[in-house]
């Protein structure tokens, strides 16, 4: 089984009130600490949404559809790569577990329970995510975990998600 890893850094960080990808947490970019988290679990790895670091990047469209539309199009980039599953991040939620890939690991896909953009997706399921997009009204992350069957696993440490400043200083603070 070939994993890419994808970190879904697409969105516009409106309650950040700035980039938040880019957001200093000590001496590395927010999203460099997600990289970090995931390149040693995955074969390869995409950034989602926007361009960063030298890495190969993709764009989340053509669906406008939130974090929805990053799944889908690693899922449809994996598949073209010929790889049979993705390791997905947001690019606000740390720290991420070392065993975090197999964690993950089993029959179908996965999440992190209550970090539903934290998940191990068959890429197979790129056609199925595509038809729910065009013919359903509800974009929630939460929808599709629970259309797709996906398990929901405890995460081996105690994950932050980053969406304020305050947020971040908080976690600074932990």
């Amino acid at each position: 089984m070939t994993v890419l890893g994808a970190i879904i850094a697409g969105g516009i960080s409106r309650r950040f009130g700035g980039d938040k990808a880019a957001a200093r947490l000590g001496d590395m970019a927010l999203i460099d600490h997600v990289i970090a988290g995931v390149i040693s679990q995955v074969d390869a790895l995409v950034i989602v949404g926007r361009e960063w670091g030298g890495y190969p990047s993709i764009t989340d469209h053509p669906f406008a559809c939130g974090p929805l539309s990053g799944l889908c199009a690693a899922l449809r980039f994996a598949q073209a790569q010929g790889h049979q599953h993705v390791l997905t991040a947001g690019c606000d939620v740390l720290p991420l577990a070392p065993d975090l890939l197999r964690s993950l690991k089993g029959d179908g896909p996965a999440v992190i329970a209550g970090q539903r953009l934290l998940g191990l997706w068959p890429s197979a399921l790129v056609e199925p995510l595509e038809a729910h997009i065009l013919t359903q009204p509800d974009y929630s992350l939460r929808y599709w975990v629970k259309l797709s069957g996906a398990r929901e696993v405890v995460s081996s440490v105690t994950l932050y998600n980053v969406n304020t400043a305050e947020d971040l200083a908080g976690y600074l603070g932990s």
